[in-house]
C-alpha cells in the first residue's frame, strides 16, 4: 500500500487499527526494558541519583519538539496539498505535544533544584519551552472554539507555522546565549555521555517515541470517527429540518 493511500480515512482506519496493538506492545517492552535500565545505571558523580531524572526529562523534551514538528508538517499539508488527514494529524498531536512540553518543564524543574538551588529561572531554554508549552495551549484552544473543523484547521495550521521558529531557538539557546542550563551532550562527533547512562536514555527515547506514536494513530482513529458521527447527525438534523 502507498503512503498516498492512507489519505483515505477509511484505509487509514483499517491500517491503525492493525498497528495500534503492536505499537503498544513494543511501548510496553520498551518501557520495561529502559526502565529497568534506569533504574539499575550508575549515579552521576556530582549530581547522585538525582540525575535519573534525566531519563524522563530528556526524551520528553525531543518529544515536545518533534511534535511540533509532525504538526507543522500536517499544517502545510493543511494550507498548502490540501491532504485530508493533515488536520487531523495536527489536532491530534496536540495535546500529546503539551503533555509531553508540561512533563519536559515538571521534570526539569525538580532536576534543577538541587542543581540550581532553585525550581525556576527565566534562562532562555526554560523560557523558550515554556513558550512552546504556552503554543500548545492556543492550537488547543483554537481547536475548541472554531466549531467548524476546516475553519479551526487552517487557524491553527497558521499559529503552528508560527510557532515552528520557536523550535530552533530551543534547540540553540544553549550556544546563542548564556544559560544555565547544560549544552547539547549529542554532536556530529558522538556523546559525552557515559556510555552506562547513555544506553538507558536511548531505550527510553525510544519507547517515548513509541508512545507518542501510539497515541498519536489512537487519536487520529477517534477523531476521524468523531467527524463521521458529526456528519451523520449534520444530515439528519438537514433531513430533519
Amino acid at each position: 500500500m502507498a503512503l498516498t493511500d492512507l489519505a483515505n480515512p477509511s484505509r487509514f482506519l483499517t491500517v491503525a487499527n492493525r498497528a495500534i496493538p503492536w505499537l503498544g506492545g513494543a511501548t510496553i517492552v520498551a518501557f520495561a526494558f529502559g526502565l529497568n535500565l534506569a533504574i539499575n545505571s550508575p549515579d552521576d558523580y556530582q549530581q547522585g541519583a538525582t540525575v535519573k531524572i534525566m531519563y524522563l526529562h530528556v526524551p520528553s523534551a525531543w518529544l515536545s519538539m518533534m511534535a511540533w514538528g509532525v504538526m507543522t508538517v500536517a499544517a502545510l499539508g493543511t494550507l498548502v496539498w490540501r491532504h485530508p488527514l493533515a488536520d487531523v494529524t495536527a489536532k491530534a498531536a496536540a495535546p500529546i505535544g503539551a503533555a509531553f512540553a508540561l512533563l519536559c518543564l515538571v521534570t526539569g524543574s525538580l532536576w534543577g533544584r538541587p542543581e540550581w538551588g532553585t525550581y525556576w529561572v527565566w534562562d532562555a531554554r526554560l523560557t523558550s519551552e515554556l513558550v512552546l508549552f504556552l503554543l500548545y495551549l492556543g492550537v488547543i484552544a483554537l481547536w475548541r472554539t472554531v466549531e467548524d473543523p476546516a475553519r479551526a484547521g487552517r487557524a491553527a495550521a497558521i499559529l503552528t507555522l508560527v510557532g515552528a521558529v520557536d523550535l530552533p531557538i530551543i534547540k540553540f539557546s544553549v550556544d546563542w546565549w548564556n544559560t544555565l542550563h547544560q549544552g547539547a551532550s549529542f554532536g556530529l562527533t558522538g556523546s559525552t555521555i557515559y556510555p552506562t547512562i547513555l544506553l538507558p536514555l536511548l531505550i527510553m527515547a525510544i519507547a517515548f517515541t513509541l508512545l507518542f506514536f501510539s497515541l498519536l494513530l489512537a487519536a487520529m482513529r477517534n477523531e476521524i470517527l468523531r467527524r463521521r458521527v458529526r456528519t451523520m447527525r449534520l444530515l439528519q438534523a438537514s433531513a430533519a429540518s
